[in-house]
């Protein structure tokens, strides 16, 4: 029996539809909405929050491996409190129930955010440590706290694997998360910044976290990341793929400094989430470079799916789930 959590987001709907393919036993849980489009006797849904320590131990019963995607991705600073609470203390209510439960391994869904990834003109790797000074979000502080809980189980027996996917792409609902960035050039959203960044295929991650599950291989972590490049050669991609406008004003220091002050006082008398805030705005402007050749020295027989490819696959299938 396989645990998920996570499941209703576009990693983890992604990688419960690779384990029932493969015929896996999939249990997955779900906070309040049950997961739609799975229609399969291989796949329990199973009602539970992460911060109720009690439901897990139940759901942790007869489970074999564990697949935390779950998490708050949120750069609004409103919802700092509900992050902490979510990405760290979530994460060592599922490690103690692991360890509670004897499961055979987990695998802990981090991201690059953890590493500190504000370093210009610097390659980042695994062995990088999160410090002050290199991070730029509460998003990030939080994905590192919520490692360290997951080291502090490996220290207590626990067998597990972290990985750190870079940005990731795949046809997830396009009014939220990663997937928006499809909506925005659909709908030709005009600027771009020269920022260069880490991202990879939704598909990619969920294979290479199965892998990393079956291998023998513990008590280590891996940056997930297909290419490091510019977010206007990203916007150009998918505006070619959907036959669109270009994005052609670019985004300097200085717009961005406004642009991010000004949605932080709208979004106080709208009472909606700013669409940019301080910390998104720098890391749009910033030009980072990940080194992504651990995973594959740990497997040989592993390969990336283009950029290039999964704008296309992506946009092909937004076309016909979201576009009419």
């Amino acid at each position: 029996m396989i645990l998920v959590t996570g499941g209703a987001g576009l990693l983890g709907g992604e990688l419960i539809r690779q384990l029932l393919s493969q015929g896996c036993q999939v249990r997955a849980i779900y906070n309040k909405t049950p997961l739609p489009d799975f229609h399969s006797d291989l796949l329990q849904q199973f009602q539970c929050n992460i911060l109720d320590v009690i439901g897990l131990e139940e759901a942790m019963q007869d489970v074999d491996e564990v697949y935390h995607c779950a998490a708050i991705v949120t750069f609004d600073p409103v919802r700092k409190w509900e992050l902490f609470k979510i990405n760290v203390e979530g994460t060592a209510n599922i490690v103690n129930a692991s360890l509670s439960a004897g499961v055979r391994k987990l695998l802990h869904v981090s991201s690059v955010a953890a590493l500190g990834r504000i370093r210009e003109n610097e390659l980042i790797s695994e062995s990088m440590v999160w410090t002050e000074e290199t991070n730029n979000s509460s998003y990030g502080q939080s994905k590192y706290l919520g490692e360290m809980e997951v080291w502090r189980g490996i220290g207590e027996g626990l067998e597990a694997v972290i990985v750190n996917p870079s940005i990731i792409l795949g046809a997830g609902d396009w009014n939220t998360g990663s997937s928006q960035i499809f909506k925005n050039v659909y709908e030709e959203f005009p600027w771009f910044t020269e920022g260069i960044t880490g991202f990879v295929d939704a598909r990619d991650v969920a294979k290479a976290m199965i892998a990393l599950m079956e291998a023998n291989i513990i008590n280590e972590r891996f940056i997930l990341s297909a290419e490091n490049i510019s977010y206007r050669d990203l916007f150009n991609l998918i505006a070619r793929a959907f036959d669109k406008k270009q994005p052609h004003k670019k985004v300097t220091p200085m717009i961005a400094r406004v642009v991010w002050r000004w949605e932080a006082i709208k979004s106080r008398f709208t009472r909606k989430n700013p669409l940019i805030t301080k910390e998104t705005a720098a890391t749009a402007l910033a030009k980072v470079y990940f080194e992504n050749g651990k995973l594959l020295r740990f497997l040989p027989g592993f390969r990336y799916r283009t950029i290039a490819e999964t704008i296309t696959d992506t946009c092909a299938e937004l076309q016909q789930d979201f576009i009419r």
